[in-house]
């Protein structure tokens, strides 16, 4: 590796030995691959240097963020270089003109929104995980929580800077609101989970920043009940910014985790809503939902006017996962399907639960049909556990996509999922997907054997 020391000169910035296992996995850390180095480079002239060198001698690369994949997006399966760009942080440039900011790739969500939100700024998208960054969140085209109203990270990514496997620099996209100029190679980057190209620099859009915000607890008797409601809340205009569903075995996992709780514990399944915008149109949407909410099924409407009180519970929300990861191993699944599906998809899990035996968790984005799931272990031993996790994940998947939905909304498809997206896609869009891969990297070196890819 004495060609990577002359580009990375900071041996701090350059491991070789002794590799942290983090490094080599996701923040799972069950699927695990092994590197031969990573490497923190803090400018696009580094990151295309590396690649020049990568490309030269047909060493793997395997791009990473924060390491907050669930997929095995990160894994590097075939050793290799680790690229990890998390000391490339920086808010270059705020534009308040455009509307626009210039970040680096591995800059956390959260420092960013608090940076653009203190300057009366909003950018919406909004993952669970806000200690992702918003590189990883570009290549994986993350949603998250308020997708409901404002749309996915991909409508926010006005244009970005990437290193191409090559080590060619260019850039796609820009600050302009329109771009009819050619092939939109910007929206072939986004979701793409590193097979393309290496994010450096991202130009992203973002809007004003609502004045009010308020949320709603909807405690219903059942998951069905509560689900089926979903459209009528959407069908009514009520306008929210966030459509939430868990159901109450979940949330009791939340509240142990947390040491908070739900109100109204006899309930069977909860609707989280937030609406947000000027204080008088967020009044008269609640008003509204109320009337909807209780005339369908709803046991109760429980506005969380007090912060503290509503910061409790998106906490808890935000937290599910690691609740449910807690008290046993679990395989996380983010399958999306229409909306008007997912009262039918929910009860298809129900009775797949009963007819395998295996705790089927159920919780997620009601408003746009990205149901999330933990498949548990329980006490099953490791034969047991891959065979009913794999029986489970092929009946769960191939119902959703009878009804229309795909494999994943926002996590991407990474290593896990690999086989169930690939059992569900027809051979013609995979080769089309693989021939722009080829036409990119056709020495295969940027995170190959993922997601689309042989």
């Amino acid at each position: 590796m004495a060609s990577i020391r002359d580009i990375i000169k900071d041996r701090e910035r350059c491991i070789t030995e002794n590799i942290d296992e983090k490094y080599q996995s996701d923040v799972l850390g069950r699927l695990k691959g092994c590197a031969d180095t990573v490497v923190f480079p803090v400018s696009t002239e580094e990151v295309s240097q590396i690649m020049k060198y990568a490309w030269e001698n047909k060493i793997p690369v395997t791009p990473r963020g924060a390491g907050t994949n669930l997929v095995g997006s990160t894994v590097p399966i075939r050793g290799g270089i680790v690229l990890d760009l998390s000391r490339m942080n920086r808010i270059l440039e705020l534009d308040e003109d455009t509307m626009t900011a210039v970040v680096e790739p591995g800059i956390f969500l959260e420092d960013f929104q608090k940076y653009v939100e203190a300057r009366g700024l909003f950018y919406p998208p909004d993952p669970g995980e806000k200690q992702s960054s918003i590189g990883g969140n570009i290549s994986t085209n993350a949603g998250g929580m308020r997708a409901v109203k404002y749309g996915v990270t991909r409508d926010y990514v006005r244009g970005l800077e990437v290193v191409l496997a090559n080590g060619d620099v260019i850039t796609v996209g820009s600050k302009n609101v329109k771009d009819a100029s050619g092939l939109s190679l910007k929206n072939l980057i986004v979701g793409s989970e590193g097979t393309l190209a290496v994010i450096t620099k991202c130009i992203l859009k973002l809007i004003p920043k609502p004045k009010d915000s308020l949320s709603v607890l909807v405690p219903y008797p059942d998951i069905q009940t509560g689900t089926s409601s979903v459209l009528t809340l959407l069908k009514g205009n009520v306008g929210p910014t966030a459509v939430e569903f868990v159901e109450r075995g979940v949330a009791k996992l939340g509240e142990d985790f947390t040491g908070t709780t739900f109100p109204c514990h006899e309930a069977g399944a909860y609707i989280i809503l937030t609406f947000d915008g000027e204080p008088e149109e967020v009044a008269l949407h609640i008003e509204k939902a109320r009337k909807l909410a209780l005339e369908n099924g709803a046991m109760a409407f429980i506005v969380l006017d007090d912060s503290e009180e509503s910061a409790r519970i998106w906490k808890m929300r935000g937290s599910l996962v690691k609740a449910v990861e807690a008290v046993s191993e679990q395989e996380p699944v983010d399958l999306v399907v229409p909306i008007s599906k997912v009262d039918a998809f929910i009860r298809f899990v129900g009775e797949q639960e009963k007819k395998s035996g295996m705790q089927l968790i159920r919780f997620g984005h009601a408003g746009d049909g990205n149901v999330h799931l933990c498949v548990v272990r329980g006490d099953r031993d490791d034969e047991t556990w891959q065979r009913e996790l794999h029986e489970n994940m092929v009946a769960l998947y191939h119902h959703a996509y009878v009804l229309g939905g795909l494999t994943s909304g926002e996590h991407g498809i990474g290593l896990s999922k690999r086989p169930y997206f690939l059992e569900e896609t027809s051979d013609l869009v995979l080769k089309t997907m693989r021939q722009i891969k080829f036409s990119l990297d056709e020495k295969g070196i940027l995170n190959n054997h993922k997601s689309y890819l042989a």
